[in-house]
């Protein structure tokens, strides 16, 4: 699969410009990158990271993506995540709606728990196809190793950021707590009359996203439109999600986005892509840290009273990615009550918004 070329993202398509950040920078604390990587959280959520050294362990992943996905649905449906609100596994084109009148996704995805991939090779939370096992040691384990260490290291900057003490948000993030932390391969045909994924903000703290086609397509405040964000080779895509816009008062911004059909050329191919979830241990419960900073603290009390409830939730991380999970499921469908009770903290006047 590495070898498919790819054609170019079109010249003629408005997207969203992002800005780079250097991994390499932040590592050695340059003042000037952390000021852009908090200029990018704090604005749209969404920026470029450059030199995150995952380049090889994420050709491996696609590879392992492309022979799960040729696997036969009987035994890919073996592994299927189920009913009950559990991300782990396969889960087959359809089983989600996209949108509050249920229109269904277009996507499948293999998803494999952090806990799984650094327990190896103990079972922690559930049994893989072979195509994941064979790989789960040589290519897995070490890309989720090294998608580790880059979310900690931004966890660390944002820490110090929000006036944080030492280790407030990576506890939160602990490895050695279970948690709905992932790596995600998506599988897609080409299909232009549909949302692969329909428009949401990520359940957890921190997004890589590493993709070779367009698709991703994200609703900037004060827009009136939904815009490509157009890959670059070599960088991932990273995004803040609702753990962590919780944790800090609505200081850190999570933006709702969706994944369309790839424009031009790049719209006839089968899109894959990969990611790695990175969520706060099941026991952490979702509130502003208030009581631990006083930049959370005075922007928490900034916050408009009736959106104040936003960040005190009073849900696990465990609960709240339960029940988004659970009711995305179209097999749990009851009507438009479903989708809703599946969102979180999306402006939802954007999601009937259309390209």
């Amino acid at each position: 699969m590495t070898s498919i070329p790819v054609p170019p993202f079109p010249d003629d398509i408005p997207t969203h410009p992002l800005l780079v950040i250097d991994y390499e920078l932040l590592k050695a604390r340059e003042k000037a990158e952390i000021d852009r990587l908090w200029e990018a959280a704090t604005t749209l959520g969404f920026w470029y990271l450059k030199n995150h050294g995952i380049d090889e362990e994420v050709n491996g992943m696609f590879d392992m993506a492309s022979e799960t996905m040729a696997l036969p649905m009987e035994k890919k449906m073996k592994y299927e995540q189920g009913d009950d609100g559990v991300s782990f596994g396969y889960k087959a084109a359809g089983a989600n709606a996209v949108d509050a009148s249920g229109v269904l996704d277009t996507v499948q995805f293999i998803n494999i728990a952090k806990d799984d991939a650094l327990a190896w090779p103990a079972q922690a939370r559930r049994a893989y196809p072979h195509t994941v096992n064979a790989r789960m040691d040589h290519t897995i384990q070490p890309f989720v190793e090294k998608s580790i260490r880059v979310t900690d290291l931004l966890l660390g900057l944002f820490e110090e950021r929000l006036g944080l003490s030492l280790g407030a948000l990576m506890t939160r993030h602990a490895r050695w707590e279970w948690s709905g932390s992932e790596t995600r391969c998506t599988y897609s045909p080409p299909n232009p009359e549909r949302q692969a994924i329909g428009a949401h903000t990520d359940f957890g703290s921190l997004t890589l996203l590493h993709n070779r086609l367009g698709g991703l397509q994200v609703f900037p405040p004060g827009s009136d439109s939904w815009q490509y964000v157009k890959p670059i080779p070599g960088h991932c895509i990273c995004n803040l999600g609702d753990a962590m816009s919780i944790l800090s008062g609505g200081i850190l911004r999570s933006n709702i986005h969706r994944v369309a059909n790839p424009p031009g050329a790049q719209g006839l191919l089968h899109r894959f892509s990969l990611v790695y979830f990175t969520r706060p241990g099941n026991s952490v419960v979702l509130r502003a840290l208030r009581d631990e900073s006083a930049v959370i603290a005075a922007a928490v009390a900034a916050t408009p009273e009736a959106d104040r409830e936003n960040y005190d939730t009073g849900a696990t991380s465990l609960d709240w990615f339960t029940r988004r999970i659970k009711n995305q499921r179209i097999a749990n469908r009851r009507g438009p009550e479903t989708w809703m009770a599946s969102r979180g903290m999306e402006h939802t006047e954007h999601t009937a918004v259309k390209v």
